[in-house]
C-alpha cells in the first residue's frame, strides 16, 4: 500500500510565466504538506489520525525551480520572467528546470528559433543563481510556518484571512439608524426638482421593442472632422473619376462617329486583301 498524492493547481491571475509561478506553488505545496503517520505490523496496516500522532511531511529530496527565459529578434534580446504582454512579441521561449545543486532536470524550447550553445549555458548561469534565490525564500517561509505552528499560532493563509490581508477593501461596519427613513425622503423629494417631462406609456416602435422617451441624437456612426475632410476628399476624387469616366465615353463616341466617316488605310505590310462588304439595299416592295 501507497500513499498517492496529487497537486491541483489553480490560477487566480494570469499575467505571463505560468510555468515558473506552477512550479513553486506546486513544489511549496509537497513541501508542506502532512500525511497521517502509518505502523506497519506483519499484514497489518494501521492510519493513524491527526489526534492520535502528529503527521509526517514527505521524503522530497530536492526542489525543482522553472526559470523562463524569452528571446526577441531571433535572440538578440534576452529576457528572464517575461510578463503576459511580453510573451505575446517573443520569438521563442526556453525553460529550464533545475535544483540548488546545479542539477538540470529538464529544458523545454518552445517558438521558431534556433538558440546557440553559449546562449544555453549563459541562461542556465541564470538559471543557478535564480533557482538558490528562490529555494532560500521557501525554505524561510516553510521554518517560519513551522516555527509558528509549534507556538499555537496561526501563519500563511490561514492567518491572512481574518485580517483582510488577500483583499484590498476593508471597511469598518456602522451601524444605520433606520428610525426616520420616511420623513428624510418626503424631505428630499420635496427638495429635488420635478423632472422635465415625464412619459407614462412607453413608446412601441415594433412588435417587442419599447422605448421610454425619445432619448438623446445618436451620435453613432458619426465622423470627426479628420474623417469628415477625409470623406469629403474620396467624394471628390470618386465624382472626378466619373467625370473622366463620362468625358471619356464621350470622346470615345466621337473618335468612333468620326472613324466611321473616315475611310480606312491599310499598311503596306498586311498580305491579305481587305475587302469591306457593304450591306444591300433591300428593294421596297410594290403593290
Amino acid at each position: 500500500q501507497v500513499w498517492q498524492i496529487r497537486v491541483d493547481l489553480h490560477l487566480l491571475n494570469h499575467d505571463g510565466n505560468i510555468i515558473d509561478a506552477a512550479s513553486i506553488a506546486a513544489i511549496v505545496a509537497l513541501c508542506h504538506f502532512r500525511r497521517p503517520d502509518v505502523s506497519v505490523q506483519g499484514e497489518e496496516v494501521t492510519v493513524y489520525s491527526p489526534e492520535e500522532r502528529d503527521p509526517v511531511p514527505l521524503s522530497i529530496h530536492h526542489m525543482p525551480i522553472c526559470v523562463s527565459f524569452a528571446f526577441f529578434q531571433q535572440g538578440t534580446y534576452l529576457l528572464v520572467d517575461p510578463s503576459e504582454r511580453e510573451e505575446r512579441v517573443m520569438d521563442g521561449l526556453l525553460v529550464i528546470a533545475m535544483n540548488k545543486h546545479r542539477e538540470i532536470c529538464t529544458i523545454q524550447s518552445s517558438g521558431g528559433i534556433m538558440l546557440l550553445q553559449d546562449q544555453v549555458l549563459r541562461c542556465s548561469q541564470i538559471t543557478a543563481v535564480k533557482v538558490a534565490e528562490i529555494t532560500e525564500l521557501i525554505q524561510k517561509a516553510l521554518e517560519n510556518d513551522q516555527k509558528v505552528r509549534k507556538e499555537g499560532g496561526k501563519f500563511g493563509f490561514a492567518e491572512s484571512i481574518p485580517n483582510q490581508k488577500i483583499t484590498a477593501f476593508k471597511m469598518e461596519s456602522a451601524a444605520v439608524d433606520t428610525n426616520n427613513v420616511e420623513e428624510q425622503a418626503e424631505e428630499i423629494i420635496t427638495k429635488a426638482d420635478p423632472p422635465s417631462e415625464v412619459f407614462a406609456k412607453p413608446i412601441l416602435h415594433a412588435p417587442g421593442t419599447a422605448q421610454i422617451g425619445e432619448g438623446i441624437q445618436n451620435a453613432w456612426g458619426d465622423l470627426e472632422d479628420s474623417e469628415r475632410e477625409e470623406a469629403a476628399e474620396e467624394e471628390g476624387e470618386s465624382d472626378a473619376a466619373a467625370f473622366d469616366g463620362q468625358r471619356m465615353e464621350t470622346e470615345d463616341a466621337s473618335t468612333m462617329s468620326e472613324a466611321k466617316d473616315e475611310p480606312i488605310v491599310l499598311s503596306d505590310s498586311e498580305e491579305e486583301e481587305v475587302v469591306i462588304l457593304e450591306p444591300q439595299e433591300v428593294p421596297k416592295k410594290t403593290r
